[in-house]
């Protein structure tokens, strides 16, 4: 067994021990192999060892990759930040975006989105707990980005994204991943049909699941520590 399908056997025990803790299904929750900085060799791996979705943080990394890995049926997530003059490659290439923040980026998605592929999935990123260096609109701005994005006619709101801060404990990580299904549970209460909530990474996986995240973004616990430059 290689060391990356060794490390996927690993996660996926992980979130099964932390959804039988929470009394919930392990079918309710996606693991999403986050393959930053690493090359088609370790996606391959990963792929062979039985994962199908990947994040990428950098959109140029990622279509490289898209394009090695064009023989093999994956599914693309945008998990970094988008701007303006990328919004077209992420339409046209990825079939997830998981950090829309501004209405701008959501109506370029959609008029970009060609018409032969599906509707993009997407997610509202939210600045859960207001940190002051992370991207995503205020809890108290969700609502109306969400209804917005909904209406959008080539993308399908799929729910929120979160990167909080990292927490002292478990305790503390799980207060503030249940303060995003709050707000979560709010937007589904205001009418919209969200089924994704994309929080949780190596380190708080189980805290996140705990809270019912139902989308883990896990990157180094699966492909290793990436170097520091």
């Amino acid at each position: 067994m290689t060391t990356i399908a060794h490390n996927l056997q690993h996660v996926r025990q992980r979130i099964a021990t932390a959804c039988q803790l929470a009394g919930r299904s392990v079918q309710d929750v996606t693991l999403l192999a986050v393959s930053k900085t690493f090359g088609p060799d370790a996606v391959r791996a990963a792929f062979a060892a039985g994962q199908r979705a990947f994040g990428e943080n950098y959109i140029q990394e990622g279509l490289d990759k898209i394009a090695a890995l064009a023989d093999l049926p994956l599914q693309w997530h945008c998990i970094g930040p988008i701007q303006s003059n990328k919004t077209r490659l992420v339409a046209e290439h990825f079939d997830w975006a998981h950090t829309i923040d501004r209405l701008k980026i959501a109506e370029r998605l959609s008029a970009q989105r060609p018409a032969a592929l599906p509707p993009l999935n997407v997610c509202i990123q939210v600045n859960i707990d207001g940190a002051p260096t992370k991207s995503g609109v205020l809890p108290a701005d969700a609502l109306a980005l969400a209804r917005a994005t909904a209406a959008l006619p080539r993308l399908a709101l799929r729910g929120l994204m979160t990167i909080p801060d990292s927490a002292t404990d478990f305790e503390a990580a799980r207060a503030v991943h249940a303060s995003a299904k709050a707000l979560f549970d709010q937007l589904n209460a205001a009418g919209l049909q969200l089924d994704t909530l994309s929080m949780g990474m190596s380190a708080d996986l189980e805290a996140a699941v705990a809270a019912g995240s139902t989308m883990v973004r896990v990157g180094a616990a699966i492909f290793g520590a990436r170097d520091a430059g």
